[in-house]
């Protein structure tokens, strides 16, 4: 064998060596980086569901607690400083305390407030619609703005009309959803007795 042919050989073994090396730091290197992308995916939150026609979204809003009568600036309030007792949740035919339902959102709870002129068969319907619901509130609220108000931890969607399609959408989505400050908090327990459930 010639020196040459020799070079070429060792040449040859080196090329395959640092190929080999090469491709294992390549398949190594690739299975890290999709592990950390698999872990990344599985430990994100999950995605915002999207808004419904006609809601409005708050944020930044206090979660203390204070036993201090609260102005609040959304009517009724979506959040925001209240009592450190929540107000149980079912069906009422009195008004609830502003600042014991707001501590029942952060619960989880989606509050039904509506006229207290409401007619009769309106509300039959928003009863119905919240009866056997652990985590819904439902009460009469004085000067309110529009006929119903459906809100849940930041967020609210008015509405003039009991049976429109959209307060039921609200509920499923937003009874213990994934705007709750406190995820899997009891609605009972608290104050108030409601005359259903």
């Amino acid at each position: 064998m010639t020196k040459a042919s020799s070079r070429v050989l060792a040449s040859q073994k080196r090329s395959k060596v640092t190929t080999s090396k090469l491709w294992w730091f390549l398949i190594l290197g690739g299975g890290g980086v999709a592990t950390v992308v698999i872990i990344l995916i599985l430990l994100s939150p999950p995605a915002p569901v999207g808004l419904i026609d006609g809601m409005v979204s708050y944020s930044n809003l206090s979660r203390e607690h204070s036993e201090a009568p609260q102005t609040y600036p959304q009517t009724p309030p979506v959040g925001g400083m209240h009592s450190s007792v929540w107000q149980n949740c079912g069906i009422y035919d009195q008004p609830v305390r502003n600042e014991n339902a707001v501590h029942s959102l952060e619960h989880g709870a989606v509050w039904l407030a509506y006229r207290p002129d409401l007619p009769a068969a309106a509300v039959e319907t928003l009863r119905s619609l919240a009866h056997g619901h652990d985590h819904v509130l439902l009460a009469p609220y004085p000067n309110l703005p529009h006929a119903v108000v459906a809100t849940a931890w930041g967020l609210q969607l008015p509405l003039e009309d009991a049976s429109d399609p959209r307060l039921s959408l609200f509920i499923s989505r937003y009874e213990q959803g994934p705007q709750t400050p406190e995820p899997g908090a009891t609605c009972s327990g608290g104050t108030g007795t409601p005359i259903a459930n």
